[in-house]
C-alpha cells in the first residue's frame, strides 16, 4: 500500500524529544519566541527511496510496494543521516545559544520544529541548507444506526464476508484527541476471529501511569502523543490534558470508534438500552496519534509529527476529523506543511480523509483544500429521537432529551425555577433560573410538579450543565425538568440529551416563546400586590427514548462546510470540487472516554450522540477500509473514484438531496444541494465497492499540477526536494472524479482517463450541461475491455456571462449495470 515501513531509530528520536518535553525541559525564551516549521532542501525519506527506484520500470502501485521493502535498508540510515543533519545545523548556526528542538521531520518532509527567537528564526533562515520557515499554527477539531442506514448489513459486509471480517488486514490511523483502551468497541475478544497484527505495521504504544502496558492489543495496536509545541508554549497541563495517548476529550474515542469499532456492543447511556453499535470496518485495526488537546486543541507541529510517524509505522489510512484555525497564508492554500506531509502520504499509499469543517452554510467556508485529501461533509441520517411537551392547551411542543416521559394521560404543574427562589438567595443573581444549585429553590414549590430551567450561553461554554440541573430536579423531587433555550445561543448544534428522569430541552426560540407566553398567561396572581397565587399552567412530557424514522434524509446539515474551495488567501477558486462526499454526521452514537468531558452531557458514561463533520469523516475511513480490503491495488485516488462515482443523488423518498442553508429553523430553508454542498453526493459503499470504472491520478499528477501554479517551483522544492520540470498539469485536468472550472473564458477542453476495474463492458454516456453553458462529450458510446482504459473528453462553451456557479452531470451508463455520475461545476462564464 505504500513506503510506509517504521525507520529504525526515528520513532525512538520522536519519543525522545517528547519525554525530554514532559521532562521537563522547556527553555528560557522571551515573549516573542515562537515554534517555527523549517523545511531544508534535501529531499524527505520518501522522496529519496523514490528517486533510488526511478529507473525501473513499474506503476505506481508496484512502486509503493519496492518502496516498503527499501524502507529496513538503505531508507533506516539516510532517516538517521537526516536526523543527525538537523542536530548539526541547529548547533552549528546558533554556536551555544539556547534553542529547543521539538521535533525531526524526516519520513515525509526533511525538516524539524524549533522554539526560536526572532533574531534566531532570521539567522537560521539565511542559511543555505534551509528551504523554509513557516511559523507554527493552531488546528481544532471539526454509531448504532448508521451501519443499517448505509446498507452494510445487507451489502457491503456481505461482500467482505460479514462484520467479523469487514476491514481485515486495514489499518487506520487517526490524528485526534486520543484513545480510551479499556472501551469494548477496542476490546481484541469480542469476535470469534482472531486479531493477527498486519505484518506491514510496525507501530509502537507509549505506556505511562495512566496509559499502562497491555493498553493495547490486536484491535488497538499503536498509539503515541505528541504535544511538544503545546509544551513550549508554556500551556500544556499534563495533569489536564494527559502526557499520555490517553483520551480526556472523547472526541477521539469516538471517532475511532466509528470507523472501526467492534460489532455489537451495547449502547447503555443513562441507564437506558439504545441499541448495538459498530464502526463501519469493525475488523480493521486502529493506530492512534494523539495531537489534539481538551483545552486548547492543537498545533501544526505536533499534527504533522505525527502524520509523519503515522506514515512510518504502515498505517494503510489517515483520518483526521480537524481543520486549521485560518485559511493557510500564500501562494496557495495547499502550500502548508499539514497538506504537504499529506501529499507525501499520498505518495505512499496512504488514503486521506478530512472533515470540511463545521463553518457552513456559508460559501466557500470550506476547511480542507487539496484535492489529494478526500474531504467529507455532513448530512443527517434517516433516525432521529423526538420529544415533545403536551401543555394544558393541548399545545404539543417538540424538544430533545433522551429521556422517559411523566405518563400517557396524568398532567403536572408548571413550576419556573425563578418563581421558586427561596427567599435567603440573593435575587439579582442572573443564573438562578439555570437549575444549577438545589439550596437556592424551594422543595415545596418544586416537589411533584415539572421545574423549568433556563440554557444559557453557559451551558456551550461548560459553565452550567445539564447534570447539575437534573441533580437539582432530583433533589427536589421534581416529576420533570424543561429547559428553555436562550435566543442568544444561536448556531450551536444542540444534540439529544441523556436524562435519567423525564425532561427535555426546546432549542428553538419560536417554540420557547410559545411556551413562555402559556406559562406566564396561566399565572394567577393577586391583584393588588401581583404576587403568583396560582402556578395554573399544567403539562405532560412525552418522552424520547425510542428512536423514529423518516424519509428526508439524507439532507446536507447547516454547519457543514460548503465550496468551492479557495485556492489561496484572495479567495480565487480552485478548479476542483470540494467537499468530495457527505456522510452521515448528525446525531452520531459511538464510543465516549471514561475521561470524556469535550460533551459534558455526556461525562461518565461509555457512549455518547453528538454530531458535526467530525463523525462524517471517520464514517468515509471505515468504509475506505472496506474498499482497500476488496482492492488491496488500489491507489488512494482509486479508493476516491470508487467512493464518489458511486455516490447517491438521492434522498429515501426518491427526491433530490436537500442542503439546509441558514442557523436557525434550518430545515424552512433548505433547497436541492449542489455539488458544492455536497461534493458527489451522499456515499453509497455497496456500490462503490463495484465501481465498474476508476478515475486514477497518482503523486506525480498532483505534483504536476503544482508545478503549474505560479510561483510554487520553490515551494516545492522546499517540501519534496524535487523540482519542478517543464511538463506542468492543470487543475482541469487532474484526473478526478468531477469537473471544477473556476473560469470559463469562452471555452474550454478537458479530458478524463476511465480505467475498467470490472469485466468487458460497453458504456453509454450521456450530460446535463450547466446553465449557460453548451457541453460536449466524446465518445458518447465505447466499449472497453477489463483492465483497459478509455479517454473521455469533455468540451464547454460559455453561452452567457454569469458569475453564478452553475452545475450539470454526466452519467455513465454500462450494459453490465455499472452506472457513474461525475458533477459538472463552472462558477464565472464569459462568452464575450
Amino acid at each position: 500500500m505504500g513506503c510506509r515501513k517504521k525507520l529504525v531509530g526515528c520513532g525512538v528520536h520522536l519519543l525522545l524529544v517528547l519525554c525530554l518535553g514532559f521532562g521537563l525541559v522547556v527553555l528560557s525564551h522571551d515573549e516573542s519566541s515562537m515554534v517555527y516549521i523549517v523545511t531544508l532542501k534535501k529531499a524527505p525519506t520518501l522522496h529519496y527511496l523514490s528517486d533510488h527506484r526511478s529507473n525501473r520500470n513499474f506503476d505506481h502501485v508496484e512502486a509503493e510496494r519496492w518502496c516498503r521493502l527499501r524502507t529496513k535498508g538503505s531508507g533506516a540510515h539516510y532517516g538517521s543521516y537526516q536526523i543527525q543533519f538537523h542536530e548539526s545545523l541547529l548547533r552549528r548556526t546558533f554556536n551555544g545559544e539556547a534553542y529547543q528542538k521539538l521535533y525531526s521531520y524526516h519520513y515525509l518532509i526533511n525538516g524539524f520544529a524549533v522554539l526560536l527567537s526572532p533574531q534566531q528564526a532570521e539567522k537560521l533562515a539565511n542559511k543555505k541548507e534551509v528551504a523554509k520557515l513557516v511559523p507554527d499554527f493552531s488546528v481544532r477539531t471539526a454509531t448504532t444506526h448508521t451501519p443499517a442506514f448505509l446498507g452494510l448489513p445487507a451489502g457491503a459486509w456481505v461482500v467482505e464476508g460479514g462484520p467479523d471480517v469487514a476491514g481485515k488486514g486495514v489499518v487506520i490511523g487517526f490524528i485526534d484527541t486520543g484513545i480510551d483502551p479499556t472501551h469494548p468497541s477496542f476490546a481484541d475478544d469480542s469476535s470469534s476471529k482472531l486479531y493477527p497484527v498486519p505484518s506491514h505495521f510496525s507501530g509502537i504504544c507509549e505506556v505511562t501511569k495512566d496509559f499502562p502496558s497491555g493498553s493495547c492489543n490486536r484491535k488497538l495496536i499503536g498509539a503515541r502523543h505528541f504535544a511538544a509545541s503545546a509544551i513550549s508554549r508554556g500551556i500544556f497541563n499534563a495533569t489536564q490534558n494527559h502526557a499520555s495517548p490517553f483520551d480526556a476529550d472523547g472526541h477521539g474515542t469516538h471517532t475511532a470508534s466509528i470507523a472501526a469499532g467492534n460489532h455489537g456492543i451495547p449502547v447503555i447511556v443513562a441507564s437506558n438500552h439504545f441499541g448495538d453499535a459498530s464502526g463501519m470496518a469493525p475488523h480493521a485495526q486502529i493506530a492512534v496519534y494523539k495531537a489534539l488537546f481538551k483545552s486548547f486543541g492543537g498545533f501544526a507541529a505536533d499534527v504533522v509529527a505525527a502524520i509523519d510517524q503515522a506514515a512510518q509505522d504502515g498505517v494503510d489510512i489517515i483520518s483526521l476529523s480537524i481543520t486549521p484555525n485560518r485559511r493557510p497564508p500564500g501562494i496557495a492554500t495547499f502550500f502548508n506543511p499539514i497538506d504537504m506531509a499529506l501529499l507525501s502520504a499520498v505518495k505512499a499509499g496512504i488514503f486521506v480523509v478530512q472533515a470540511a469543517g463545521n463553518t457552513g452554510p456559508s460559501f466557500k467556508s470550506i476547511s480542507s483544500f487539496s484535492p489529494w485529501i478526500f474531504t467529507v461533509g455532513a448530512a443527517a441520517h434517516d433516525r432521529t429521537y423526538s420529544n415533545s411537551v403536551v401543555l394544558g392547551n393541548r399545545v404539543t411542543i417538540p424538544g430533545l432529551g433522551l429521556a422517559p416521559g411523566t405518563g400517557k394521560d396524568a398532567m403536572f404543574t408548571l413550576i419556573s425555577a425563578i418563581h421558586a427562589v427561596n427567599e435567603t438567595v440573593d435575587s439579582k443573581d442572573l443564573y438562578l433560573g439555570e437549575c444549577q444549585d438545589p439550596n437556592q429553590l424551594k422543595k415545596e414549590l418544586v416537589e411533584g410538579n415539572i421545574l423549568i430551567c433556563s440554557y444559557s450561553i453557559r451551558f456551550v461554554l461548560g459553565l452550567s450543565s445539564i447534570k447539575r440541573a437534573l441533580n437539582t430536579a432530583k433533589n427536589l423531587n421534581a416529576a420533570g425538568v424543561i429547559f428553555l433555550v436562550d435566543p442568544f445561543v444561536t448556531g450551536y448544534q444542540i444534540n439529544p440529551t441523556p436524562m435519567e428522569m423525564p425532561g427535555l430541552i426546546i432549542s428553538s426560540p419560536v417554540d420557547s416563546k410559545t411556551f413562555i407566553q402559556y406559562y406566564n398567561n396561566s399565572l394567577v396572581r393577586n391583584a393588588s400586590s401581583n404576587r403568583i397565587v396560582k402556578f395554573g399552567g399544567v403539562a405532560r412530557i412525552s418522552g424520547g427514548l425510542e428512536p423514529s424514522y423518516n424519509n428526508s434524509a439524507p439532507k446536507v446539515l447547516y454547519y457543514s462546510a460548503r465550496g468551492p474551495d479557495p485556492e489561496n488567501a484572495f479567495l480565487d477558486n480552485a478548479d476542483f470540487m470540494k467537499p468530495n462526499l457527505v456522510a452521515p454526521g448528525s446525531y452520531i452514537w459511538a464510543a465516549w472516554s471514561s475521561g470524556g468531558s469535550d460533551s459534558r452531557e455526556f461525562e461518565g458514561e461509555r457512549f455518547a450522540m453528538i454530531s458535526g463533520t467530525s463523525m462524517a469523516a471517520p464514517h468515509i475511513a471505515g468504509l475506505a477500509a472496506l474498499i482497500m480490503q476488496k482492492f488491496p491495488r488500489f491507489s488512494p485516488s482509486a479508493i476516491a473514484s470508487a467512493l464518489s462515482t458511486t455516490a447517491s443523488l438521492f434522498d429515501k423518498q426518491g427526491g433530490p438531496i436537500m442542503a439546509q442553508r441558514a442557523y436557525s429553523d434550518p430545515d424552512s430553508s433548505q433547497s436541492p444541494a449542489t455539488p458544492f454542498d455536497m461534493g458527489s453526493g451522499f456515499v453509497n459503499v455497496t456500490a462503490a465497492l463495484d465501481p465498474g470504472l476508476i478515475f486514477d491520478a497518482s503523486y506525480d499528477d498532483f505534483f504536476s499540477f503544482l508545478c503549474g501554479i505560479n510561483g510554487s517551483g520553490p515551494v516545492l522544492l522546499n517540501y519534496t526536494g524535487k523540482a519542478c520540470g517543464h511538463n506542468t498539469l492543470a487543475a482541469t485536468d487532474l484526473n478526478l472524479p468531477s469537473i471544477t472550472v473556476a473560469k470559463l473564458n469562452r471555452s474550454t477542453a478537458v479530458h478524463r482517463i476511465l480505467t475498467n476495474v470490472a469485466g468487458d463492458e460497453t458504456y453509454r454516456v450521456s450530460w446535463s450541461a450547466p446553465l449557460g453553458v453548451s457541453v460536449t462529450i466524446t465518445p458518447t458510446q465505447f466499449f472497453i475491455a477489463s483492465g483497459h482504459r478509455q479517454i473521455l473528453t469533455v468540451l464547454m462553451n460559455a453561452t452567457m456571462n454569469n458569475s453564478t456557479a452553475s452545475f450539470g452531470r454526466i452519467v455513465i451508463r454500462g450494459s453490465r449495470g455499472h452506472i457513474l455520475n461525475i458533477p459538472i461545476s463552472v462558477i464565472s462564464k464569459s462568452c464575450a
